[in-house]
Order: structure tokens, then sequence, then C-alpha cells
């Protein structure tokens, strides 16, 4: 049957695209069926990602089947904070089919070039600050909470159409029972006297909220891709965080006093949704309420972490990185997790892959950024 590509415009639509991945994934035994309520908050217009950025989405059809997706959104924070003329696209899922990764790349492509792009890059889910990469290595394990999962054959057709990888990012995974290195232990006593580390305080949520978003600003503001956190971005994470996540996870390190460092780290949902097969209703509530707060995930993953810019590349920053990891764990391995991923990380930064490798972690998945002139 001959290929259409259709606008995603009112409900039908938007429960069709959000569907596709079902008929792609249907096989794969590694695949995570994401809670379709959560998809949905994901595009409703409150989202705070919508009060900066334009977005527009597409399905694929064969007939009636539909046999792709992709998305392309313009971040005005983006474009503010990185004086370039790039849009992205994301979302994408598609049949293993040349002229339907074709179709769908070329019709955002378009959409972006209309409105004055000039380069076109992804996937991002939607923005850098969600889930982005595509997997390009590590597809017999199922993704950690806000991490892809995708076909071997995506990269491939993605490269067919002119894209071409630009950035790598890693997921490792570590024991949370790990033993710090000789040298860790040495430069962590030497500036232990100036650092305290407590966990987030719910008395005084927007308070710490802010500081973590400070710290987060700060320490990520000269990676590549870095997008800032606004504070309705902020507010929305601490909705989500107060409902999902121990406080103990969360950990905020002062020096002499002041923030400086910060580590949230995330039970990994995606363990104990994979047979509910995206539905909480009737019953799916109950037993993802009992499998979190009874039978917790054995799982999790560090999904913020940051160090202000002031302590990176001293002894000092390398001490606060490892030691909000090693104090979030505490509370971590009390609840049963055994592994950790820690993701993603730039494969060039190579200071903070040199402080996961030290205390065991090993490269899980490897996640790639492609971009293309327009």
């Amino acid at each position: 049957m001959s290929l259409t590509i259709k606008p995603v415009t009112g409900r039908y639509l938007q429960h069709r695209f959000i569907q596709v991945p079902w008929n792609i994934y249907q096989n794969d035994p590694a695949w995570v069926p994401p809670l379709i309520m959560d998809v949905k908050h994901h595009f409703d217009p409150r989202n705070p990602y919508f009060s900066h950025a334009r977005f527009q989405s597409w399905i694929a059809f064969r007939g009636t089947k539909a046999v792709g997706r992709i998305s392309a959104q313009i971040d005005q924070l983006h474009l503010d904070y990185h004086h370039e003329q790039c849009g992205f696209f994301g979302l994408l899922e598609a049949e293993d089919r040349r002229e339907t990764f074709a179709a769908l790349l070329d019709t955002a492509q378009t959409w972006l070039q209309n409105q004055g792009m000039k380069y076109i890059m992804g996937p991002f889910n939607l923005s850098i600050n969600q889930e982005c990469g595509l997997l390009t290595s590590g597809f017999d394990t199922p993704p950690f909470i806000m991490m892809g999962h995708a076909r071997p054959y995506y990269q491939h057709r993605i490269i067919e159409q002119g894209f071409v990888p630009i950035k790598e990012l890693l997921a490792y995974l570590v024991k949370a029972h790990f033993t710090p290195s000789r040298v860790m232990q040495t430069i962590t006593k030497r500036v232990k006297k100036d650092i305290h580390i407590r966990p987030l305080n719910r008395s005084h949520l927007s308070e710490d909220l802010q500081i973590i978003g400070s710290i987060f600003n700060d320490a990520w503001s000269n990676n590549w891709g870095f997008t800032p956190l606004t504070q309705d971005e902020l507010e929305a994470m601490g909705r989500d965080l107060k409902l999902l996540v121990d406080r103990r996870f969360i950990q905020i390190a002062e020096v002499k006093g002041k923030p400086a460092a910060m580590i949230i780290v995330l039970p990994n949902i995606n363990e104990i949704i994979t047979d509910l097969n995206g539905r909480l209703f009737p019953l799916g509530w109950l037993k993802l309420l009992w499998r979190l707060k009874v039978k917790h995930p054995k799982t999790a993953r560090v999904a913020l972490m940051g160090v202000r810019k002031e302590y990176q590349h001293r002894l000092m920053g390398a001490a606060l990185a490892f030691m909000v990891i090693d104090t979030a764990c505490h509370p971590v391995r009390k609840k049963g997790v055994t592994d950790v991923e820690m993701s993603w990380i730039l494969e060039d930064n190579m200071e903070m892959r040199k402080i996961i490798e030290s205390i065991g972690g090993r490269i899980s998945k490897r996640y790639t950024i492609f971009r293309k002139e327009i």
C-alpha cells in the first residue's frame, strides 16, 4: 500500500500517535510499554516546555495501519542560548523501510525549514532536559526510567537520509554496593571538613528546588547542547519528585554553607510497569503503588547531577561528585536496590567518566545525537 503522512490533529490522531510503538516493538522483549497517562501528560499544552517551544507531529500510514511517527520542535531557549537556527526531531518510531524513514524525516525537515531553521538535530523527546539520543548500543536490555529504546536498524535508516552522528551519550551501570578507590578516599579526606551533605527538605521544597535548579543551570551551562531549566519546569519536576521519590534519594552538598552540588536518583519504574502494557486502570494503580512502596525496584537511575563551575576541574569538584553519589547510594541500598544506572554522560566528559569508572561503573548503553544541514 502507498504511504501517507498525516499531521496529528485532534484526540483520535494523538491516540494513534501514542500507540505507534506498540506496532514497532510487539516482538521486542527489551521494550517497556510507557504509561499512556504519562505520555498524554507529556503532550499536554500545559507542559511547561511548550511555553518556550513550537511543536508539530505526524503519523505515517499504510492504508489504515500506522507504521511510523515523528515530531519536530523549535525551542526558543536553545535559539537564544546557542545563537544558531537549529530545530529538532524526536519521538521517531518506524517500520524497517527506507521509504518510511525518508518520508518522516523529510516532513519534519521541511516544517523546520519553513520556519527559518538551517539545521535539524535529534532525536530529542522533547528536549535535551528530557529523553534524548538514539539507542545505538545495548539493545538486549530494557531502558531505565526516562531513557529511550530503539530497533537496531534505526541508526542505519537515519544515516541513509544524510544525518551525521555528532555526539555520543553514555549510560553506565554501577553496583549500588561499591568500594571507593584509594585516590578518591584520599581526596575526600582532604576536603571533607568543609562539606556538608543533606537530603531534600520536603518542608522547604520550593527553596530546595530553587537550589537544585541554580546548581544545575550553573554546572551544565558550558556543556554541549545545554538549555536552562525554567521556573515552571522546576515546579513541575518538584511535583513529580514529591510523588515518586524518597527525599533521601535527593542530596544537596554545601561547601562552607554554600550549595555546591546536587544529585537526584529515581527508582527505575520501568522495572515494575512492563506487564501493565501502558495502562493503570482498572488495577494498574494498585500494582504500581504496591511495587513502588512495598516491593521496591531493584534498580535506580541517577537522572540529574551537577557540581558548580567554580569547583569543577579541581580536587574539590571531584570530591563533591563522589560524595553526593556515595551519600545518595546509602538510602538506595536500604531500599534493596542492587544496580544504579548513571545516565547520560557525555562521551568526552572524561572527568566524570573517571569518577564513575573508579567505583566500578561499566558502559551499558550508548545513545547518539544526529545532525543535518537543511
